[in-house]
């Protein structure tokens, strides 16, 4: 996941802080040197990461930090909050039209992800109500009509093509087509290239003078690093982009892209890529993702993950279950299923206060719910409705059914009593990680609160993590 490298170099400037009971300024000034070789580490900008660097050692040797009971937290809070104001402050919303349908040009070079990215779009306003369309304005690479085509009807969104007539002509065509159609957003697939040259910008110019997007979102991929930066830089200002999506910010990126995208092109980045899969796009909160570098955790993100991804029948069947103590382990194996939509067990897992940042990816083994649901599939109906029954031999023949030892059965049967018991403690019963719209707005109002709960919850590492 992007940004672990900064996060441990961070954490580990920050431990020399909190062992002190006073702080100097020599201390803050030292402290601040490792943040700043720990941020161009991690690819942020050099005039960034020395601006960000002297705003906290401005605001960390003022009298209110010396004279605290506790130096070393405060100047923590200090950059957490100066994190949140260099990443944008505040999450920045698509444009909404006075006059439907919403018109967003999608830009950026070729290979970024940009088709995906329209479909992924799509899909989440899709969810919300919206009626979208999306727009083959890409003539020129191959199957790139086709690539769009596919996606759209992953995603179940009309796609409108016109070959490869002229790009400004499919636009004004497909906003007729919308309003024609009641479609209330377009999103425009235009063209990219391998590099930013005059004939793509002049074609993207075209476009906008003629159709006059709502919204200009450029496409950029995190994983070339600074080299991301300057591409926005350039869109920026050939095209007067609005604001940003950062693709593959669950890869292997040091995470710089986000930390500088705002501060050198003042532009929003609004939503970030974090998967493969077509609704692994989430929108971007400036204060949650500090959080998550700073290993404290992301507990709202992870409500909002949990929300969308669980059922809320199946949930309200667990309810009743657990009211009558009657969970087994049909239910375990539909937890499994659910907890799995959320997306990467390793992503989701950081998230969580008090254990994501101490765990590191070689210690989650993403394979073992497949092993826990084999498991239950080699058991007969009774046996998962009854645990108790398993008894020696039904534990032997179960291991051989699904070609493990009888060590794994003990263990899965133990942690399904784990299991139970958390449940029973976290939020009564509402089917695992479900929260309900009540407990959200006690997490929201107060996030102490939040990080504490959630922390006992992973802190009693229920699936062995």
């Amino acid at each position: 996941m992007a940004f672990e490298g900064l996060s441990e170099r961070l954490e580990n400037s920050f431990k020399k802080l909190r062992a002190k009971g006073k702080l100097t300024e020599a201390d803050v000034k030292e402290a601040m040197r490792e943040v700043r070789l720990a941020l161009l580490e991690a690819d942020v900008n050099y005039k960034v990461s020395k601006e960000f660097t002297a705003k906290v050692t401005e605001r960390a040797i003022g009298a209110d930090v010396m004279e605290s009971l506790t130096p070393g937290q405060m100047v923590i809070k200090i950059v957490n909050e100066e994190l949140t104001a260099l990443m944008g402050g505040n999450e920045s919303r698509l444009a909404i039209a006075n006059h439907p349908p919403t018109i967003v040009m999608m830009c950026g070079l070729q290979g970024s992800g940009k088709t995906t990215h329209s479909a992924k779009l799509a899909l989440k306003l899709k969810k919300e109500g919206h009626r979208p369309l999306l727009v083959a304005c890409d003539i020129y690479r191959p199957a790139a009509i086709k690539q769009l085509q596919v996606v759209g009807e992953q995603v179940g969104v009309p796609v409108f093509e016109m070959g490869t007539e002229n790009p400004v002509t499919i636009a004004q065509e497909a906003v007729k087509f919308a309003k024609d159609h009641g479609n209330d957003y377009v999103f425009l697939d235009t063209a990219g290239r391998l590099h930013i040259d005059e004939q793509l910008m002049e074609e993207l110019q075209n476009i906008r003078s003629t159709v006059h997007p709502h919204e200009i979102l450029l496409v950029i991929d995190a994983m070339t690093g600074q080299d991301a930066v300057n591409v926005a830089k350039s869109f920026n200002e050939t095209l007067g982009i609005d604001g940003v999506i950062l693709t593959k910010l669950d890869g292997d990126t040091r995470g710089g892209a986000a930390l500088s995208v705002r501060a050198v092109t003042g532009k929003p980045i609004k939503f970030v890529g974090t998967g493969e899969k077509l609704d692994n796009l989430e929108t971007f909160h400036p204060s949650r993702m500090a959080s998550r570098i700073l290993g404290m955790g992301d507990v709202l993100s992870f409500i909002e993950r949990a929300e969308q991804s669980l059922d809320e029948k199946k949930a309200a069947e667990l309810e009743r279950k657990l009211a009558k103590n009657k969970f087994d382990l049909n239910d375990l194996l539909d937890q499994f299923d659910q907890i799995e939509r959320m997306g990467s067990i390793k992503d989701t897992i950081k998230m969580i206060p008090g254990i994501g940042s101490k765990i590191k990816d070689e210690d989650i083994d993403e394979g073992a719910f497949n092993r826990f649901k084999a498991i239950i599939y080699s058991m007969t109906k009774q046996e998962r409705e009854h645990p108790d029954i398993i008894n020696p031999s039904r534990k032997r023949r179960i291991a051989a059914g699904c070609g493990m030892q009888v060590e794994d059965v003990n263990k899965l049967l133990a942690q399904f009593k784990q299991m139970q018991k958390m449940m029973k403690q976290f939020g009564g019963g509402k089917g695992g990680p479900k929260v309900s719209k009540k407990m959200r707005r006690m997490m929201q109002a107060n996030p102490q609160m939040a990080e504490k709960m959630m922390g006992k919850m992973g802190g009693s590492n229920p699936f062995g993590f």
